[in-house]
């Protein structure tokens, strides 16, 4: 009996002697192959994003309210394609387009008036040019008379010479010489009225002349002043049509309405109000907004991501790809902008649209998980440790005792 039971012992532990080894084996090749996996494989480091969201590469164009003003037009609606140009919101104008009639009414009142005057003005001036040459005209004739009678005075003061030389000599009687001289002062009175009458036109003619200049200069005067308010009617013409211009809110481009602001006739907007945004139309991009730490030096052009857009679980739906194009190099508020170019598969469920939000991940590297145990192994060791700091009751941190 006992050698039985001995025989049985000897088989059972060689038994487990195997299972022992084979047990052995199986830890061995399994540390080996996840020491192989911990060293040379090569895992994915990646940086997140939460608040990333699909965008158009142009900047949306808002619509504000340029004055104060009731509201008495609304085209206004979320969605609708609009052109540039076209007037979206319409404020009260009446007023204005009133008094711009009223100035439209004087305007065409002033064209005949200066067309009037300037007639008026040609015709005093070609009756000053016809009044010169008939001045002039009388003039010559009056001087030629005047010529005339001093000739004539002239030659019967030498008959009156003459007659008195013979009386002189008895060879004519004295009435003669007095007759002859008598005839020599009346030819030289009329000699001298001839001159008188000359310089007499002469000044007459100059009051004529300066008559009409002043009648002239007080029709230059009443045609600037009229052309003065014709100007000043034209700039407020163009004055009011630019107020009414300005309550006409017009889309500043082409695209569609991707923010409007909710918006009924009769109400009132204050300048400045923003009452919609127009999104142009353009390609369509991924920004997001990484902490300075994570994306300086880590986040390069040409490196690949995903977005995962909310609302869309990516297990039925899928992801985006994407490939970084710029990153800033400065932060804005505290972080820094990534801009990213999307590849849309055309077999792809997701709505591809400015405004829809997303989570982003970008691939930033490939390392071994050896090196990113190292890595924070590291951190945690380069960390300085803190001691607790204690503070009095007055918030300031007590000050130690003085030593001896």
């Amino acid at each position: 009996m006992p050698i039985v039971f001995s025989r049985s012992l000897r088989s059972l532990e060689t038994d487990g002697y195997r299972r022992s080894g084979f047990a052995f084996a199986l830890v061995f090749v399994l540390g080996a192959a996840w020491a192989g996996w911990f060293v040379f494989a090569r895992v994915a480091v990646v940086e997140v994003a939460e608040t990333a969201r699909l965008e158009v590469d142009q900047a949306a164009y808002s619509l504000e309210a340029t004055v104060a003003g009731r509201i008495t037009v609304s085209r206004l609606a979320l969605g609708q394609d609009v052109q540039a140009g076209e007037v979206l919101v319409e404020l009260d104008a009446e007023p204005l387009r009133l008094s711009l009639n009223q100035e439209k009414a004087n305007q065409a009142a002033f064209s005949p008036q200066v067309a009037a005057l300037t007639q008026q003005i040609e015709a005093e001036e070609r009756a000053l040019d016809d009044q010169r040459r008939v001045a002039q005209a009388k003039t010559e004739e009056s001087k030629a008379r005047r010529h005339e009678a001093e000739i004539a005075a002239a030659f019967s003061e030498n008959e009156s010479k003459r007659a008195e030389l013979l009386r002189a000599a008895a060879l004519a009687s004295e009435a003669d010489a007095m007759r002859a001289k008598a005839e020599a002062e009346q030819k030289r009175a009329l000699a001298e009225g001839g001159r008188f009458a000359t310089v007499t036109l002469e000044a007459q003619q100059r009051v004529d002349e300066t008559e009409r200049r002043a009648k002239l200069a007080s029709l230059g005067k009443d045609l600037a002043q009229l052309e003065g308010q014709k100007a000043t009617s034209l700039a407020t013409m163009k004055q009011l049509e630019y107020e009414i211009e300005r309550r006409q809110i017009r889309a500043p481009i082409a695209g569609r309405l991707g923010e409007v602001a909710t918006l009924r006739v009769g109400a009132v907007v204050k300048e400045g109000d923003k009452l919609g945004a127009v999104v142009p139309a353009g390609n369509i991009r991924v920004v997001a907004e990484f902490l300075p730490a994570a994306a300086i030096g880590r986040i390069r052009p040409g490196q690949s991501a995903r977005m995962r857009p909310d609302g869309f679980p990516w297990t039925q739906y899928g992801m985006l790809g994407a490939t970084v194009r710029r990153v800033a190099s400065e932060p804005r508020s505290g972080r820094i902008r990534v801009e990213l170019d999307v590849h849309v598969r055309a077999d792809s469920p997701i709505p591809v649209q400015h405004g829809l939000p997303g989570t982003l991940e970008i691939e930033v590297e490939r390392v071994s998980p050896a090196s990113l145990v190292f890595r924070a192994a590291g951190r945690r060791l380069a960390a300085p440790a803190r001691a607790p700091e204690t503070r009095s009751g007055d918030g300031e941190s007590p000050q130690a005792p003085d030593r001896p």
